[in-house]
């Protein structure tokens, strides 16, 4: 089988982007093995990340525990060290044997791993900057200062962005410019270009900006190329988030590789390719 990193249409390469480390629908989320395997493939993959007790962060995408873990209460009270202890949660709510990680792990796991130069991991913060004080940003960079060439830092915050990639020289940001709101008063008044500058504006030398994908097909369907807006600034779009690779999505999903989106975010890489061919 092909591995399922991405999709080329046209002489255009997409990537397929591991939504939270998985591989396949199936998988349970942010395990380490999947995340490495991921990494080692050369595959784009994405974490969350939610501040701890201790101004940690832990490989988390809720705010509280109790969905996604064997521990109860939120993040924000719980210190790194009980943070360790907790075993994740698989599709079915059930405790699997893998543990949560906190992003130091995460880290060290990829220093040990021999990574492919070409993989990706953005770490998509889930916060805002009230909660970055000087540990928490100090915790962050120690983290991953030694793996940066292979990170993005995400977030729909850019405060907090331009205080973490402050923090760590080199570090790649992406910004998440998916405001519902204000996309539909854009696309209502005409104003999508607006739109996209206002979001290129928003953080200087972003790489990525993503995308919620009926965004991209909206404005094209609308008689705007958002895509092609974007890459004028030199900007690359990731088109978020394909939850499964169904007959229904396909044409969703043929669409978004006619626009050229350069990544798209997916719960299920490899059903994602079977389906596509």
């Amino acid at each position: 089988m092909t591995d399922p990193i991405a999709i080329t249409r046209n002489g255009h390469r997409t990537w397929l982007k591991w939504h939270r480390g998985r591989r396949k629908a199936s998988d349970p989320v942010f395990t380490g093995a999947r995340i490495l395997e991921a990494m080692r493939l050369g595959a784009s993959v994405e974490v969350d990340l939610v501040v701890t007790a201790d101004k940690g962060m832990a490989v988390l995408h809720d705010m509280a525990l109790d969905r996604e873990t064997t521990g109860h209460g939120p993040v924000a009270a719980t210190s790194d060290a009980t943070i360790r202890t907790l075993h994740l949660r698989g599709n079915d709510g059930a405790p699997i044997p893998d543990k949560v990680m906190l992003l130091d792990d995460l880290c060290a796991l990829m220093a040990k791993g021999k990574v492919h130069p070409d993989a990706l991991l953005q770490l998509d913060y889930k916060e805002d900057e009230t909660v970055l004080d000087s540990k928490a940003i100090a915790k962050f960079a120690a983290a991953t200062g030694p793996v940066a060439g292979n990170i993005i830092i995400s977030s729909g915050s850019a405060p907090a962005l331009k205080l973490l990639t402050a923090a760590v020289p080199g570090m790649r940001s992406g910004y998440d410019a998916s405001d519902g709101e204000r996309f539909k008063a854009a696309l209502a008044g005409g104003t999508l270009q607006t739109f996209v500058d206002d979001a290129v504006a928003a953080l200087d030398g972003t790489d990525l900006i993503y995308l919620y994908w009926e965004i991209v097909t909206r404005s094209a369907d609308a008689g705007f190329d958002i895509v092609e807006a974007f890459h004028r600034h030199g900007k690359r779009i990731d088109a978020w988030t394909i939850r499964e690779a169904s007959a229904e999505m396909k044409p969703h999903v043929e669409h978004l590789l006619e626009l050229r989106v350069d990544q798209i975010t997916t719960d299920d890489p490899e059903g994602l390719i079977a389906l596509m061919g």
